[in-house]
C-alpha cells in the first residue's frame, strides 16, 4: 500500500478535535483526583487499586480516542495504490507467422519454441482468462475467438500457417477489431488499402458516425490486453505506429516481444533467400505508446521468462482503491475492545 489520498480531504481538519478530547479527559482525571482527596484513607485506596490499575485505567480511553482518529480518516475517502487481482478477462495473442519463423538459430525452431511458450503462457493464466489468438505474416487472421477453452486455444496456436511476409500493423489492426467489434474499423481498407476516404485514419473507413468516441489515456482499458510477438520487420501492411496510436486512444495496453536476432541473419524459406532483421525500436514504440511493455528474448529459455513475466503482470494490477472500509472496520474493533476492556476490568463501559 503506498500513500494514501483522498477525496474529501477537507474533512482531515477534523482530526484538531483530537487535542481536545484529550484535554477534556485529562480534565477528568483532575476532577476525580480532587474528589477523591476527601476520602479519609487515601493510602488504603490506592493499595486496593495496585500499581497495574494505574495505568490500565487508561488503555480504554486511548483505543476510544484512536477509534475516532480513524472514523476521521475514514469520512475523508481515503485511498490507496494496491496490488490486487488482475481484471483483466481477454488476452489476445498477435503471433508472427513470416517464414522467418522457421529459422532453428532458436532449437528446435523459432516457430515451435514460440509455440510451445505460447501454450505454456496459457496453461498458467487464471481458468476465466479468456484468450484470442491473431496470426500475420502477409496479412492477419483470427484464427480463434476469445474463449476460455485451453483445448481450442492450444489447437489454434498449432494451426499457425507459415508465409512470406511479415504485416505487424495487420495484426495489431486485427487484435483491435477482435477486441472492439463494434468500433467501426475497417481492417479490409486498413490491410490492403481499398476504398480509404481521404484523409482517413488508418483502419477507419467507412466508420459510422454513430460511433465516434473520445479517446481515453493510453493503458485505462482493464479488461484485455495484446500480446504482439515477431521476429522481423514489418515489410507490408499498415503502419504498425498508426496502429498503436488506435490502440493507445482506447486505453488498450500493448505488450511487445521481440523473438530472435537483432543483428539479423540470413533465413531460407521455400527457395527464397533473405536477411531478417528484429526492430526493436518499433516494437519499443509501441508498447511506449500504449503504456504496455517490451521484451526481448534471444532464446527459447528467454521467451518463456518473458511469458512467465507477463503472466505475473497480467494476474497481479496496482490499482487506485478507496480503502473507507477497512479504516471503518478497524475504528469499530477499537471501539469493541475498548469497550470490553472497560466491562472487563472496571465493570462499566468506558
Amino acid at each position: 500500500m503506498k500513500f494514501l489520498t483522498f477525496a474529501w480531504p477537507e474533512l482531515l481538519w477534523l482530526l484538531w478535535l483530537l487535542p481536545a478530547l484529550v484535554g477534556f479527559y485529562i480534565w477528568l482525571l483532575r476532577r476525580k483526583n480532587r474528589s477523591a482527596v476527601r476520602y479519609a484513607n487515601l493510602g488504603m485506596i490506592k493499595e486496593a487499586m495496585g500499581v497495574g490499575s494505574k495505568y490500565r485505567r487508561h488503555v480504554p480511553p486511548v483505543l476510544f480516542l484512536l477509534a475516532i482518529a480513524l472514523l476521521i480518516v475514514a469520512m475523508a475517502r481515503p485511498s490507496a495504490t494496491v496490488v490486487l487481482p488482475s481484471q483483466k478477462q481477454t488476452i489476445i495473442l498477435a503471433l508472427d507467422a513470416s517464414g522467418s519463423m522457421r529459422a532453428k538459430d532458436v532449437l528446435p525452431s523459432r516457430l515451435e519454441a514460440a509455440q510451445a511458450a505460447a501454450k505454456q503462457f496459457v496453461a498458467d493464466l487464471p481458468a476465466k482468462a479468456q484468450v484470442g489468438v491473431v496470426t500475420f505474416a502477409a496479412t492477419a487472421t483470427l484464427v480463434q475467438s476469445p474463449t476460455n477453452d485451453r483445448e481450442a486455444i492450444n489447437a489454434a496456436i498449432d494451426r499457425m500457417q507459415l508465409q512470406r511476409a511479415t504485416a505487424t500493423g495487420s495484426g495489431l489492426i486485427v487484435s483491435l477489431a477482435t477486441l472492439f467489434p463494434d468500433a467501426g474499423f475497417d481492417v479490409s481498407t486498413a490491410i490492403f488499402g481499398r476504398d480509404a476516404p481521404r484523409n482517413a485514419p488508418i483502419g477507419e473507413g467507412k466508420k459510422d458516425p454513430k460511433k465516434d468516441f473520445k479517446p481515453v489515456p493510453p493503458g485505462s482499458y482493464n479488461s484485455a490486453v495484446i500480446i504482439l510477438l515477431t521476429d522481423g520487420q514489418r515489410t507490408t501492411g499498415p503502419d504498425p505506429i498508426e496502429i498503436a496510436k488506435l490502440a493507445a486512444d482506447r486505453g488498450v495496453r500493448v505488450y511487445t516481444v521481440g523473438f530472435g536476432t537483432t543483428s539479423g541473419e540470413i533465413i531460407g524459406f521455400e527457395g527464397w533467400s533473405f536477411r531478417v532483421r528484429l526492430d526493436e525500436e518499433t516494437l519499443k514504440t509501441i508498447a511506449t505508446m500504449t503504456q504496455g511493455e517490451y521484451f526481448h528474448a534471444g532464446t527459447a529459455a528467454d521467451l518463456k521468462k518473458v511469458y512467465e513475466t507477463l503472466n505475473s503482470r497480467l494476474s497481479l494490477e496496482k490499482k487506485e482503491t478507496e480503502v473507507t472500509a477497512l479504516f471503518s472496520a478497524v475504528a469499530g474493533l477499537l471501539t469493541l475492545l475498548a469497550g470490553l476492556l472497560s466491562m472487563l476490568w472496571f465493570n462499566r463501559i468506558l
